[in-house]
């Protein structure tokens, strides 16, 4: 039997910590290896995918990485069991028609400045924070539909970006404070404080 046309997309969905998020999971990479983070329409032009989520008049932001977008809507919406089944239509219709999610050169143009990623001029502190940040913080609060960018390093403060579910979660702070800070005060014996900075 020969196929023809894209492969069958699903989607599907998971609670976050963040009640006012919600996780929509595709069977098919959507932005390998990384992540990106759209906090109003204004600045989504980057991500065909990520403007058109944003004509549903309930997101507020949107984020998307490898195999998800995380959608966070605005307070007071109606409940997501009422709105999820057209935003999974909308993504199964959009990726099946395999439609662009993100254009790479656009996203060069943004200001990059957050990164987890070593680069050569890093000091060695920096170095080992971001190594951490990708191998142990990275993998769990992806599963929560979040991300956490390493902003920057100084006199023993770190400075992170939560995106996604993380961003503006009741629990992350818990999590950033009780998990990340401790695991990094254990391992790297510079850091002295861990603290979210405001988008």
């Amino acid at each position: 039997m020969i196929k023809t046309g894209n492969p069958v997309i699903s989607i599907y969905t998971e609670m976050t910590p963040n009640p006012e998020t919600m996780k929509f999971v595709a069977n098919k990479l959507l932005y390998p290896g990384k992540s990106i983070d759209f906090q109003d329409d204004a600045s989504a032009s980057p991500s065909p995918l990520a403007t058109e989520l944003f004509s549903f008049p309930f997101i507020k932001s949107v984020f998307i990485a490898s195999n998800f977008v995380t959608l966070t809507k605005t307070n007071e919406t109606e409940d997501w069991q009422d709105v999820i089944p057209s935003i999974k239509q909308f993504l199964k219709e959009y990726l099946e028609e395999g439609k662009p999610v993100v254009n790479e050169e656009d996203v060069a143009n943004m200001k990059s400045e957050s990164s987890n990623e070593v680069s050569a001029d890093d000091e060695d502190v920096v170095k080992r924070i971001k190594e951490l940040l990708e191998n142990y913080v990275k993998p769990a609060v992806e599963m929560d539909g979040g991300a956490i960018q390493f902003r920057s390093y100084e006199d023993g403060k770190v400075n992170l970006m939560l995106q996604g579910s993380c961003s503006g979660c009741p629990s992350s702070m818990i999590t950033l404070k009780a998990g990340i800070e401790g695991m990094m005060k254990r391992m790297i014996p510079e850091v002295k404080e861990v603290v979210a900075e405001a988008e």
